[in-house]
């Protein structure tokens, strides 16, 4: 569901979802919302159950696409499908990269310009901060058109970590293990299923998660650098070098559980959610059913995204805080002790959602922006 990658993906939590309202992470933790994977197949018509006697139809796994989604091939053809799924995430991570690049500075509170008056839909006359599209204009005309890609370099390299990271679990533990969810099960045994696989799907986005954060932590900090102007982080192995002289191994992993956090929750609350609505809401003697559950478990993804931002904002708060640039320090952002200090202070200052709307972004009644 930030600029946070391998995060699910850049419109799942907080990304391009996030552009149409707040509370968006669809980014991203970022923008658009879950990838859904359906597992569900019907059985053969003479297993069918009497139209009669309905079952409620069970409910299949929902897989988060974090910039770096997992499903690769198998047998001879699976290092070549490996690649294929890096290289088509790289193109997606590069074309997304301005977009969570513009986000992550609103994240830390960059404002470099000022609010425009504008008019809501009661006519009451209010402030507006720049869209995307004005920041991105702005980055450009301050570092050019490259400059729209600052920290590519390490966020490319930490979504193919996490792929190949995937992709080696399942040879590891093969999902083919796991029973599949089918039409015939009946609700306990359905829903045992879905606890099965979510629980797969957990142990393999927490693993890679845990990979590839040391590499989401550079590329944070280098794309932050665009506030205070510095060039402290100019390349991954410059910037491992500073990092563990500064701050040590557990410098790599700062922000690391909330981001853990955030993963879990938005896996169990879109797999279970999509689960029991399409098992006790969803009607089979309905002639759409099938597609109604399709749609409900793609609903379920932005909606979960969206409760599930703030994870990703503090984990991206975390991963900049106190690492000697202008943008973790104040005035941008109080020295945080710990994830939970972060949280508790976005709560009070009411900014747990900062950054989850690219597109109409009022100021909020606690800005120093006033409206004469």
């Amino acid at each position: 569901m930030g600029a946070s990658d391998p995060e699910v993906a850049p419109w799942a939590r907080g990304g391009a979802a996030g552009m149409a309202g707040a509370g968006a992470g669809a980014g991203a933790r970022g923008g658009a919302a879950a990838g859904v994977e359906a597992r569900a197949r019907d059985p053969p018509p003479a297993h069918r159950a009497h139209p009669r006697h309905p079952r409620p139809a069970a409910q299949p796994s929902v897989r988060r696409m974090d910039g770096a989604s997992g499903g690769l091939g198998s047998g001879d053809n699976a290092p070549t499908t490996e690649a294929l799924f890096v290289a088509l995430g790289a193109g997606v991570t590069a074309l997304s990269h301005p977009l969570l690049y513009v986000k992550l500075l609103i994240q830390v509170g960059h404002e470099p310009m000022p609010p425009t008056i504008g008019t809501n839909v009661l006519g009451r006359k209010v402030l507006y901060l720049p869209s995307f599209f004005t920041y991105a204009k702005y980055i450009v005309q301050v570092d050019g058109k490259i400059g729209l890609f600052r920290g590519l370099s390490p966020r490319l390299m930490s979504n193919a970590l996490s792929t190949v990271t995937r992709g080696s679990m399942k040879k590891v533990f093969p999902p083919d293990e796991i029973e599949q969810v089918s039409n015939k099960d009946d609700m306990k045994t359905s829903l045992k299923k879905v606890v099965k696989e979510t629980s797969y799907e957990m142990m393999m986005q927490c693993v890679s998660r845990m990979l590839a954060h040391p590499l989401h932590v550079i590329s944070m900090r280098c794309m932050v650098q665009f506030v205070g102007r510095e060039a402290k982080y100019s390349g991954v192995l410059s910037s491992i070098g500073k990092i563990f002289k500064e701050e040590g191994l557990l410098g790599f992993f700062v922000g690391l559980i909330p981001h853990l956090l955030g993963d879990v929750v938005f896996l169990w609350g879109c797999n279970l959610l999509a689960h029991f609505i399409n098992a006790y809401l969803v009607d089979d003697s309905f002639s759409q059913a099938l597609a109604i559950r399709s749609y409900t478990k793609f609903v379920m993804g932005i909606a979960v995204s969206m409760l599930t931002y703030p994870f990703l904002l503090v984990g991206d708060l975390m991963a900049v805080n106190n690492c000697g640039l202008q943008a973790g320090l104040p005035p941008y952002s109080p020295v945080f002790k710990s994830w939970i200090h972060c949280w508790k202070y976005l709560s009070v200052q009411g900014q747990l959602f900062r950054g989850s709307s690219l597109l109409f972004r009022r100021v909020s009644s606690g800005s120093c922006f006033a409206l004469e």
